[in-house]
Parts: C-alpha cells; sequence; structure tokens
C-alpha cells in the first residue's frame, strides 16, 4: 500500500474526491505515514535523483486550522504568484470563500474567533526613518458575506497587529498599539464589526512594550525594560492601579528569562515561563503581586519549555525540543489519544494542529526528518483519519534519506551534538561529506526535522553533517555560554572537529569534504576554507558574513540599545579580541579553494555589501569564487524560483568540486514505485 498522491477537492478547487481513510487505532503503523528506512545498504540501490526543482518548491498549503465548530476548513496556498487564504466546508470540501491580498502585501497569521468570523494580519512594505519595514495591520473577515473591515485607521505606526486578548463571544478585540510613533503601546479595545468603536483601556506607560490581560479582557500587567531596567506593572483587577511591582538591573541573575502566559480573572495567580534552580525553563505558577512562585507545573529535566498552550485557563500541552519537537500534555485523556495516533500513524512528528471546540474533528499532521508530512482530518468519536494532502506531493517521500542524531567530544573535551544524514543505497564508508553549520548562530539549533537542502545533497549522494557547535540553543546556559566570543575560534574548531570524528568513524572520506552554509553557515563555509584550505576541498555561501566590525556596525541601525549592547558582547566576548582577525575578507585574496558565494541584493539581516566587500578583494585570489547574485532577494528565499537558482548553483559547483561516487547505471527505483504524479 502506498499513499494516495491526490489533493482534497478543496485544495485543488475541483469536484469532491473520497477521503482515504486509516484506523487511529489500528495495531500496526500505517503505510500511508511511515517514511522509508534510511540505513545505507549497498545491497539496496541508490534511488533515482529527484529534480533540484523538487526540492525548491512550496508546501502545496499550510496553517490549517479548522472553524470553531468544525464545519469550516481554512487554510494558505499559493496560487498563479499570490498568497490566497481559502475556506472550505470540512465536510464536502466544497470552496466557501477564497481571499488575495494586494500583491505588494502579505498574509501573515490568522484566527478564528467565531464561526463567522476571523482575523487576518496582513503586512505591507515600507520605510521607517530610511529603514526598510513590513507594516502589520489587522483585518476582519466575516465569513458568510465576505465583508472585510480594516481595523484601526492608516498610521505611521509599524506594528499593529499585536493581539493580547479576544471576547469568547467575538465581539471585540484587545490590541496592544502605538497611537503615534512617538508613544509606547496603549492598549486599544476594537469592537469587532464593520465601523465598531474604538476605546482606550490602557494607556502607555515608559518602556512597558507588552501588556498582558486577564481571561476576561482586563489588563493586569505591563512589562519592558526602561533606563537600564526590567519594569512590570500589575493590578489585582479592574479599576485598580497599575503598581511597579519589580525594577530588574540587566546585571541581576533573578529571573534572567520570565514571559507571563496568563493571569486568571478574580486572583493574583497565573502561569509565566521562567528559570528555575537547575536554570532550566519551566512552566511555574505563580503569584503576580509578589511576583512568587508557587509551585513548578512542569520542568524537563534535560531541555528547556519553549512554549505552553493553555485552554480555560489552564495549561493544556507544553512543548520543548529534545532530538525533535516533543509535547507534554497535562490531561490523561490527551495524552493516551496521541499515544493512539502515533501508533496508528508510525514513529515520527504527530501533531494535532487544530481542534473543533467540542473536539468532534481534529486536523492531525504526521511528518518525519524524511518526510515533509500529510495532513489527516481525524474523527475521535470514530477513531478514523482521513488523508487532506500531502504537503509536498512532488517528491517521493520513499526516496529520501534519514538523519540521525550524533555526537562527539571537541578538542577541548565539550561534547557536541548533531545530524548525520546518510545517503541511501551506499556504504556508509569513505563517503564526500557536506557539514553544513546553522546560522544564527546563538540559541539556535537543528533538530530532526524535513530539510530540503539536506535532503537534495543526500539524494545526489553526499552525507551531510549537521553540528550543533557551542553556543547553540536548547543545551542549557553553559554550552550557550561557551560560545561567548568564539566566532571563528571554538565554535570554529567545533566545526572542524566534526569532520575528524567523520572521517575517523569511517564515514566521510578526509579527502571529499566541503563546508555549506547560510547566513553564520555561509561565514563559517567561508572561514573553513580559509583558515585552514588544507582541510576542505571547497565551501559554499549563502549570505554569509565577511567583514564582522561592519556588520556590528549596521546592526546598531535597527537593534534597540539593550539588544545591541547584548549582540556587540555576544559576539566579541573579550573586548580586547581582534574581529578582524576572523572576518574572511581580510584574507580573501588568498583563496585556494573553490568557493561558491552567493547572496540577494535585498538582505536587510546580512547586507549585500557583505558581499561585495568579500567579492572585490578576492579578484587576486589564486582561485576567484563563482558567484551567484538574486535580484531583489532577501535574507531567506521568497520565491521557489529563487531557492532553485541557489539549490542548481549548489548542485552544480559541488558535482563539479566535490563529486559524489556515481551510482550505478542502472539504478532501480525504490520498491512499490508510486504514481507518475509523484515523481
Amino acid at each position: 500500500m502506498v499513499r494516495f498522491h491526490r489533493f482534497w477537492a478543496g485544495l485543488a478547487l475541483v469536484a469532491a474526491l473520497p477521503f482515504a481513510s486509516i484506523a487511529a487505532d489500528a495495531q500496526e503503523p500505517a503505510p500511508a505515514a511511515t517514511p522509508a528506512t534510511a540505513a545505507a545498504s549497498p545491497a539496496e540501490p541508490p534511488p533515482p535523483p529527484i529534480a533540484v526543482g523538487h526540492f525548491a518548491k512550496r508546501p502545496a498549503f499550510w496553517d490549517a486550522k479548522l472553524s470553531p465548530n468544525g464545519a469550516m476548513f481554512s487554510f494558505m496556498r499559493h496560487s498563479n504568484g499570490e498568497v490566497q487564504f481559502v475556506i472550505t466546508d470540512t465536510t464536502s470540501g466544497k470552496l466557501v470563500r477564497a481571499l488575495a491580498a494586494d500583491p505588494q502585501d502579505e498574509l501573515d497569521w490568522y484566527r478564528w474567533v467565531t464561526n463567522d468570523k476571523l482575523l487576518l494580519a496582513v503586512s505591507t512594505p515600507g520605510e521607517f526613518f530610511r529603514e526598510e519595514v513590513r507594516y502589520t495591520r489587522l483585518i476582519l473577515v466575516e465569513v458568510s458575506s465576505g465583508v472585510m473591515t480594516r481595523l484601526f485607521a492608516r498610521s505611521d505606526v509599524v506594528e499593529g497587529d499585536n493581539v493580547i486578548h479576544v471576547a469568547k463571544d467575538g465581539s471585540y478585540v484587545l490590541v496592544a498599539i502605538q497611537q503615534t510613533i512617538y508613544d509606547y503601546p496603549s492598549v486599544l479595545r476594537h469592537e469587532l464589526k464593520p465601523g465598531g468603536k474604538i476605546s482606550v483601556v490602557q494607556d502607555p506607560r515608559d518602556g512597558v512594550w507588552n501588556w498582558v490581560a486577564d481571561d476576561q479582557g482586563v489588563v493586569r500587567m505591563g512589562t519592558g525594560w526602561f533606563e537600564d531596567r526590567f519594569k512590570v506593572y500589575y493590578r489585582p483587577g479592574a479599576g485598580e492601579n497599575l503598581k511597579l511591582v519589580a525594577r530588574l538591573k540587566e546585571s541581576d541573575t533573578v529571573d534572567r528569562y520570565w514571559d507571563a502566559l496568563s493571569i486568571v480573572n478574580g486572583s493574583d495567580e497565573g502561569y509565566v515561563l521562567s528559570e528555575g534552580d537547575t536554570g532550566r525553563v519551566g512552566l511555574r505558577r505563580v503569584n503576580f503581586s509578589t511576583r512568587e512562585v508557587i509551585e513548578t507545573v512542569y520542568e524537563h529535566p534535560e531541555w528547556d519549555i519553549d512554549s505552553v498552550t493553555l485552554k480555560d485557563g489552564k495549561p493544556f500541552a507544553a512543548y520543548y525540543t529534545a532530538e525533535r519537537d516533543e509535547v507534554h500534555w497535562f490531561d490523561p485523556a490527551i495524552a493516551k489519544q496521541y499515544r493512539s495516533l502515533r501508533k496508528a500513524l508510525g514513529d515520527g512528528e504527530v501533531w494535532v494542529t487544530s481542534r473543533a471546540e467540542d473536539e468532534t474533528r481534529m486536523l492531525v499532521y504526521a511528518g518525519h526528518e524524511s518526510d515533509p508530512g500529510v495532513l489527516y482530518l481525524y474523527d475521535p468519536a470514530a477513531k478514523r483519519l482521513q488523508e487532506i494532502s500531502q504537503f509536498r506531493p512532488e517528491i517521493d517521500f520513499r526516496a529520501l534519506a534519514s538523519p540521525k542524531p550524533v555526537q562527539y567530544t571537541a578538542r577541548d573535551g565539550t561534547v557536541i551534538r548533531g545530524y548525520l544524514t546518510l545517503p541511501r543505497g551506499r556504504e556508509a564508508k569513505n563517503l564526500p561529506l557536506i557539514l553544513m553549520p546553522h546560522g544564527g548562530p546563538y540559541g539556535v539549533r537543528d533538530k530532526l526535522e524535513y530539510n530540503d537542502e539536506v535532503q537534495l545533497l543526500a539524494n545526489r549522494g553526499y552525507a551531510v553533517l549537521q553540528p550543533n557547535y557551542r553556543g547553540s540553543g536548547g543545551y542549557g546556559d553553559a554550552f550557550f555560554e561557551a560560545g561567548a566570543g568564539q566566532i571563528g575560534r571554538k565554535m570554529q574548531d567545533d566545526i572542524d572537529d566534526a569532520m575528524d570524528w567523520a572521517v575517523k568513524q569511517g564515514i566521510a572520506d578526509a579527502k571529499r569534504v566541503c563546508v555549506v552554509g547560510g547566513s553564520y553557515g555561509g561565514y563559517a563555509a567561508l572561514w573553513a576554507v580559509l583558515r585552514n584550505p588544507e582541510r576542505y576541498r571547497c565551501a559554499a555561501s549563502w549570505a554569509g558574513v565577511t567583514d564582522w566590525n561592519k556588520l556590528l556596525r549596521y546592526d546598531r541601525r535597527y537593534l534597540t540599545a539593550r539588544v545591541n549592547k547584548w549582540w556587540q558582547a555576544r559576539v566579541r566576548g573579550d573586548k580586547t579580541q581582534d574581529l578582524d582577525g576572523v572576518s574572511p575578507y581580510r584574507t580573501a585574496g588568498t583563496l585556494s579553494r573553490p568557493v561558491l558565494l552567493a547572496h540577494g541584493t535585498k538582505d536587510k539581516r546580512v547586507p549585500i555589501s557583505q558581499y561585495n566587500i568579500f567579492e572585490k578583494a578576492a579578484r587576486i585570489a589564486p582561485v576567484p569564487p563563482q558567484t551567484l547574485v538574486i535580484k531583489d532577494e532577501g535574507h531567506s528565499f521568497s520565491s521557489p524560483e529563487n531557492a532553485q537558482a541557489w539549490y542548481e548553483a549548489l548542485d552544480g559547483f559541488l558535482a563539479k568540486h566535490n563529486p559524489a561516487d556515481p551510482a550505478p547505471a542502472t539504478a532501480a527505483a525504490p520498491p512499490d514505485k508510486a504514481p507518475a504524479a509523484a515523481q
């Protein structure tokens, strides 16, 4: 049995098709969602090459949700070069509404308010004090009539979609928004109807950017930095004055991470995410008036809690990242239901992404690091799953490779974790290796998840190793702090040591190792072949940093003073350290290894000037770089065409400068070949 390679009627906007169904309480994992095993075996022929364009394509749809009563199913999709917001009937799949933003606008997010009302957040490009920004605004959509109403008048304020409370009956919304660009945010109440009344329910306070309302819509707390102090204002209830209950210095070690989630109406209690004695971020119930912890509701012994969802004012689920994203359910019945779904859908990621209020219908995602995934409609009463659509139907998931967690010890004894992806159908011995350090660099990490670039390279016959070098997030404070001031130094050692580990294991051929990355990963790729050209055969950089001093000066233009101070200290570490000594442009003229240097002209994170100074300095190098400039592209790819341009350049560059071993001339396709539509 194979998955049905077809769209649900609502996605394709064609006549209704029957669903594919499986039982959620099946005794064996359903073949429909179980990805192929990725064990590299010489007995298994390599899978056929997958077209570069397939990896560059966008998901068929995203951000799918059910209406509160489950009768309607909504999602976003690309159609004829524009993003559409689509609403269909859940039972028949017939189109109810299809909305599109203006070509220059983007649909950022949406939420159902009632069965007939939605809020859409739309962003529009513009300038703010000569800096390019995106102005965000809210739009009310009435489903039955199709009427769309812009909330709040046009203004010069940049952020206009910070919703802090929505009335349960859908009658109004509270939004934290500046009334002028010179004010801190107020909280405005907007009636959710065309021409709805707007009123101020909370005036601004100096330094307060974050306002928190309780479950009845009473603004109870405000937090923010002002004059190098983190201030917390609080009121016990409606009609009472806000009082300053905390004023912490940046150097204070108490509550280094503190994020208020909710306040329970009629009490001073609520929930926060904060660090405990172990240094781990956990969910805690606190008294906001005294800021005392009443109890630790949930703290994982190894991993920080990333986020928490609440239902009816109580903790519903806590999410954290181990090797992949994981969840802790607070309701035993929900946990049992989740285990049943995982049993039916196989090992990997299984998420209930949306629920009807009465729990009669759910949307369930099932995927894997070697499977882009499928969306199902789940009927808990009947314990039946109906396939709606694959997210990437053009990719045959059975031809993909499975990343595996690995760890090694760096030269100074630090344990480094990462992920190794071996090409299918090839012996895991003396393979060409691609080291792929992640971007960021600080507080970011790779995990077990589907990655187009990794799968493209594995499909071409490369082993891919993604090291979570020191400074990466998710491994505790000590590991995070170990990266301070170590850009181009110990952080780069960790990447070199990843290569040594793979060679020592016999997996990689020491003479066929290249480094590929984007943003900070692009910097690390360039620095690898300049710092240690004897190690590496080539490097490919998308949007890589080449001059750290220049980038830090650029960053001052848009970072707040406090964030800029943190970022400067994080990068520089010891103020006496020389950043020119770890900036690739300084030694670009000595480049002796092939390099693919690529950038977008509209990149605001790492500006095109970083590309320009390296390219100019490298013109005299023994081996000048191959270049790729994508017009009007930003820091990440905004279109499949631009992603494909990078992937094609990378594919051709590696084939020329670090070719993989040729596959057998008559490589067989994986067994149980998929229909032509999936090729």
